[in-house]
């Protein structure tokens, strides 16, 4: 199975769960497909304005990447491999003016190209039986394409819909190439005969699919499998395009992919579901899922590394960290969890919001505990709390550092503390709980006092401070930011004691130190995790991630979110 993550294509085995990434792109990648015999994997990617995006094209079995092809501009829209494999048809967006390329597979060259000059292409797509003939919808109709191998051109025609005005969206034909049956915004099927270039029926009658057809797929019967974007999934009979089968999923259904044998097929959504359906009656089992929105937050219950939690929008998930399967899902409609974290002893989840609330939840159930109203005007941004799991120390979008006594029935606030002028982004507390540190956007870490609710020591320097950690001695404190460096500080009189390059290019987003204090990684912009020792501060491994925000608990494991 290829799952396509940002800048990154993952294989995943189906049985073992093993995963294997193939990397080439610098940007994101925008399609994805795999040749009819699983040999081939070619992947599209999307850049800035005036530059190309690539084609790679990569050899499935080496796992190992084989040609760059150059020659789009900006956006890569679709990709399709010929029946025999022999051909790779390519398809720009609008800064290409939609350029359909035809490649050969052996060599990486071009063979064949020529503009479409429509509006917004969605789908190219090889006939089952030629290598010769393709078709495309877009915004406003559907075109078939003829390779002329002579004059070393693609000729193309339209298809007569006649008074019909749709917005095509996907494709399939069926195996002998007599028909095309094409899915619309609108949320029907339009049946297409393609040796006479015209419209033929539509379906279901008066029974449209919600939010469009997103994705499209024939069974061998000539049945129909349709995806649409409110997650229905539907087969709709040949005979007289009815619904036969219907079901629903969690997400916006981007895509249809069928077994060998076409008794089952996996159906992927917008919100990052996987599912395992059987063609039959269409009942889904879901089988992979994480966040499909941005992860703000990551962390393990206190010495405990079996299991972990992530927040993202609408929601908190708790995963076991041996088998990355999701344990428990906690949401909140319409709202966005901006930092989340263990009490020491396990037994509650504290979590804090764009709303400006502290939500409490049980480990297990999910279900909510407690919840501090107005906690932070502007969100709650960072939160930590102390060992004796008596009180909660947060962060606000404003500045503010609060403590809240947490009791059997009350939560109050202790002291609010107003003197950082930025977003705190990070909050560390000491082992005896005495003293607490806290990161801003306005270049300052303050070290504050618990027992007489003032600052210590100040640090200040030229960057928005991202993260900041004690080391497990808490003789030093470890600061980063969008400068991209990692400095040292020591904690009794506040001096900068060492200053390291994190990065050559983006800004450090995280760190995260093992508990024997004798290594550190760093991730950021870069997508690059650098794994250095404390004591000589240099890097001793690299690897890629998209999204650095992780927590590390043993000397030899950490979690990074992507």
């Amino acid at each position: 199975m290829c799952i396509r993550d940002s800048s990154t294509i993952i294989i995943r085995h189906v049985i073992s769960r093993t995963q294997t990434f193939l990397r080439g792109h610098d940007n994101e990648i925008s399609c994805l497909t795999v040749s009819p015999t699983g040999k081939y994997v070619a992947s599209g990617q999307k850049t800035h304005m005036g530059f190309q995006a690539e084609v790679i094209l990569w050899d499935f079995e080496e796992r190992s990447l084989l040609y760059r092809l150059k020659m789009h501009k900006v956006l890569v829209q679709s990709l399709c491999f010929s029946a025999s494999e022999l051909y790779l048809a390519t398809q720009g967006g609008q800064d290409d003016r939609n350029m359909v390329i035809l490649w050969d597979v052996q060599t990486g060259k071009s063979l064949y190209g020529s503009p479409l000059n429509i509006n917004n292409s969605t789908q190219i797509k090889f006939y089952n039986k030629s290598d010769d003939h393709l078709i495309c919808t877009h915004q406003n109709g559907v075109l078939l394409l003829t390779v002329d191998k002579t004059k070393k051109r693609i000729n193309t025609l339209e298809v007569n819909f006649g008074s019909m005005k749709r917005n095509f969206t996907c494709v399939s034909i069926d195996p002998l190439d007599q028909y095309a049956y094409c899915g619309t915004k609108t949320g029907d099927v339009l049946e297409v005969l393609l040796d006479k270039a015209i419209f033929k029926r539509v379906g279901p009658v008066k029974k449209l699919f919600s939010l469009g057809v997103n994705a499209i797929q024939i069974l061998p019967n000539g049945d129909i499998i349709v995806g649409a974007g409110d997650g229905t999934l539907a087969k709709l009979s040949i005979q007289d395009m009815s619904i036969k089968a219907k079901n629903t999923v969690l997400g916006g259904i981007s895509s249809l992919t069928f077994t060998g044998d076409y008794t089952h097929f996996f159906c992927g959504t917008l919100q990052s579901n996987i599912y395992w359906v059987d063609s039959e009656k269409l009942n889904p089992e879901l089988r992979n899922t994480c966040h499909y929105a941005r992860i703000n937050d990551v962390a393990f219950p206190y010495n405990y590394s079996e299991v972990f939690a992530t927040c993202s929008l609408n929601d908190i998930r708790i995963w076991n960290a041996r088998n990355r399967q999701e344990l428990l899902r906690i949401q909140v409609p319409n709202l966005e969890c901006y930092c989340v974290t263990f009490m020491s002893d396990g037994k509650s989840i504290i979590s804090g919001w764009n709303d400006g609330k502290i939500r409490a939840f049980l480990p297990q159930s999910g279900r909510l505990l407690y919840v501090i109203n107005d906690a932070h005007i502007h969100g709650v941004t960072a939160i930590t709390t102390t060992s004796d799991c008596s009180r909660i120390i947060s962060g606000g979008h404003e500045g503010e550092v609060r403590i809240w006594k947490i009791g059997r029935q009350t939560q109050t606030m202790e002291a609010s503390m107003k003197e950082h002028r930025g977003r705190v982004w990070s909050i560390q507390v000491t082992r005896n709980n005495e003293q607490a540190v806290s990161a801003s956007s306005d270049g300052s870490c303050i070290v504050w006092d618990l027992k007489s609710f003032t600052r210590s020591i100040c640090l200040f320097e030229s960057t928005l401070f991202k993260q900041v950690l004690y080391h497990p001695e808490e003789s030093q404190i470890l600061t980063t930011g969008s400068d991209r460096k990692i400095t040292y500080w020591a904690t009794f009189d506040g001096t900068a004691i060492r200053m390291l390059e994190g990065s050559e290019e983006g800004e450090i987003n995280a760190l995260a130190i093992t508990k024997e204090g004798e290594h550190f990684v760093s991730g950021g912009e870069d997508k690059i995790v650098k794994l250095s020792l404390i004591h000589i501060s240099e890097p001793t491994r690299q690897a890629e991630i998209s999204y650095a925000v992780f927590c590390l608990k043993k000397k030899k494991h950490f979690c990074i979110c992507f």
